[in-house]
């Protein structure tokens, strides 16, 4: 661990495991199961002095009630990542204390446990830990985008990159029936939406139905019931964590579950037809994605009936032209046939998935 640049007072960097200060055995025996849900293990202090030894170095210190005092005459600086733990609501004094420990928040068991397990889990993981999430989503019913969805995901699994493909259309048909997928074992959404909290991301990933280094998070075609949105943030937060690319279908509406997808989000693509009536039923989908953050571009596919240009129709909707995708026949039999969509040689979806992800790469590396 490289402490040459360390601030006193800030948690040395590296450390991503928590600190726990309590000299109450039921207080610590809940922190212990907290920490084993966000796969933390944790450094124990079981009284201020033992605490100091480690107050520095982790990005996290989970402080009981019952420990403030003997900190507090200890001294110790004050720094950033100090959570208390009260163990009554109506003990005002708590929140002296926690003032006077610098502590950045004060949660009471049982009520803050998914908040707790979150923040433990978020410090072990650290920054930047999780990989880049795209998103595809139609302008108009039938555009392309879960075929676009599948074989951008495919594509990048070919390439050896650990992906993550998350069917959030329930009315779509099931994503991995598009991959051929349909029969594989494994889990789809009807056995996640129960799923709330942190999900182990590697328990995770070994559970989905897989295609090499491709995952996948199907809706069932006999469970068209709206995905719930803690679930689809604690199956986003896992996946992102266990894969570096996550691919996520999108239907055509903002809900809850949408707006989860679009917060951790690098880059929504929407797929238009060349036509004039699709730009038209895009243009207020755009709006409101772009109302919602995200960083939207357009992907225009063809035939153009009328003449329309990508750049055209990308203008009108106010968005960046991401690509052009010729029409392809080939694409359509073989779709009809079952076989997922071909991602290699210089076929027309191809070679638009390479540059496509291409653009998420540069976009993720940092400036020089």
């Amino acid at each position: 661990m490289d402490t040459s640049r360390w601030v006193p007072g800030q948690p040395v960097p590296g450390n991503r495991q928590p600190l726990l200060v309590t000299e109450d055995p039921q207080l610590l025996d809940d922190l212990l199961r907290l920490c084993g849900a966000a796969g933390a293990e944790p450094t124990l202090a079981p009284d201020a002095a033992a605490a100091r030894r480690s107050w520095a170095g982790p990005p996290v210190v989970v402080v009981g009630v019952d420990s403030v005092e003997g900190l507090l005459r200890l001294g110790l600086p004050r720094r950033p990542g100090v959570v208390l733990v009260g163990t009554a609501l109506d003990d005002g004094a708590v929140w002296d204390r926690a003032a006077s420990l610098g502590a950045e928040a004060v949660v009471f068991l049982p009520d803050a446990e998914p908040w707790l397990v979150d923040r433990l889990g978020d410090a072990v993981e650290g920054p930047g830990s999780g990989g880049t999430t795209v998103a595809v989503v139609g302008g108009r019913g039938g555009a392309g985008a879960t075929v676009l969805a599948a074989a951008l995901a495919r594509a990048s699994a070919a390439g050896g990159v650990a992906t993550l493909l998350v069917d959030a259309d329930p009315l779509g048909g099931g994503v991995d029936m598009v991959l051929g997928l349909e029969d594989a074992p494994g889990l789809r959404w009807p056995d996640l939406t129960a799923a709330v909290g942190r999900l182990s991301p590697v328990g995770l990933r070994d559970a989905l139905p897989r295609s090499g280094a491709l995952s996948v998070v199907s809706c069932a075609r006999s469970d068209p019931d709206p995905l719930p949105a803690d679930a689809v943030r604690s199956v986003l937060r896992a996946g992102r964590a266990a894969h570096e690319l996550v691919v996520v279908d999108l239907p055509r509406r903002l809900d809850g579950p949408v707006e989860q997808v679009l917060a951790v989000s690098s880059r929504t693509y929407l797929v238009v037809p060349a036509e004039v009536r699709a730009t038209a039923a895009a243009a207020r989908l755009a709006g409101a994605l772009t109302a919602a953050g995200a960083d939207l571009q357009v992907v225009v596919r063809g035939p153009a009936p009328s003449g329309l240009t990508g750049s055209l129709v990308a203008d009108s909707l106010g968005a960046p032209l991401a690509g052009w995708l010729d029409a392809d026949p080939k694409l359509v039999r073989d779709l009809e046939r079952g076989r997922p969509p071909a991602v290699g040689g210089r076929s027309p979806l191809a070679v638009l998935c390479r540059a496509l992800l291409a653009d998420v790469r540069a976009a993720r590396r940092p400036a020089a």
